[in-house]
């Protein structure tokens, strides 16, 4: 049985299967959750089905589970809150966003779906974890706001929006998908000799963003009880937080 949908980005019109958990528009691959009613019977003793915010909830809760501290000064226990801290609502604390895509149109290196890739976060992030608009800062070369398109000086204005008077509680994240490289390490606090950056759109003239800078930007601000997500799709982004741990699944 096929239901007829139209694309809330581009409104294009076309049919979709309503047996399809994700449906992607033909037209400009916008990924669109499909919200046919359908009876499910999960099996018992389990969790089931394999959408991408259940995928996500578990990638979430490994990560955090694996970086959970041996030892927590001043604690006697250490709690994580459900899925992470992306559901965390009302009187938990607030959510912010800040999403980043760089497509480099005007230049040879360009990128494809980047901006795509924004929106379709814009959208898990509003759909599945109550996140609002309001709530977001999304730059993109698209935007007819000067304020918003992802140049350098302006990615460092919405980092600090985004941990501005955090509190416990807040469930902030950061995504970015663009260009990532790496120059030489001048403060010798890199293991293999270099630090990383990302590429704002504007990076061959003012420069990139180098990790020491993010970590000094939405890292090092953060007070007990705030959770950070930060999603970058970028070469060498293993480490672009510069935290003080990190995780390798090859040790497990």
């Amino acid at each position: 049985m096929e239901i007829k949908i139209i694309c809330h980005r581009c409104k294009q019109k076309f049919s979709a299967s309503t047996t399809t958990e994700i449906i992607i528009c033909p037209q400009c691959r916008t990924v669109i959750p499909n919200r046919t009613p359908r009876k499910q019977s999960p099996p018992s003793g389990g969790h089931y089905g394999s959408s991408i915010p259940s995928l996500i909830d578990n990638l979430l809760k490994k990560l955090c589970l694996a970086l959970k501290p041996a030892t927590a000064p001043g604690l006697s226990s250490f709690v994580y809150p459900k899925s992470c801290g992306l559901d965390n609502v009302g009187t938990l604390g607030n959510k912010r966003a800040v999403l980043c895509g760089v497509s480099y149109k005007k230049w040879k290196y360009k990128l494809k779906g980047t901006i795509n890739d924004v929106f379709n976060m814009r959208a898990l992030l509003i759909q599945y974890y109550e996140y609002r608009d309001e709530n977001m800062l999304i730059l993109t070369e698209e935007q007819p706001d000067a304020r918003l398109i992802p140049t350098k000086a302006n990615i460092e204005s919405s980092l600090k929006w985004l941990v501005k008077d955090c509190r416990s509680g807040d469930s902030l994240v950061f995504y970015y998908s663009g260009h990532g490289l790496r120059q030489p390490d001048f403060e010798d606090d890199e293991i293999d000799g270099f630090d990383e950056t990302i590429c704002p759109v504007d990076f061959l003239k003012e420069g990139m963003i180098v990790d020491n800078d993010i970590y000094k930007t939405i890292v090092q601000p953060l007070t007990e009880g705030v959770w950070l997500h930060a999603i970058v799709d970028a070469c060498h982004s293993g480490t672009i937080l510069d935290l003080e741990h990190y995780y390798d699944n090859n040790e497990l």
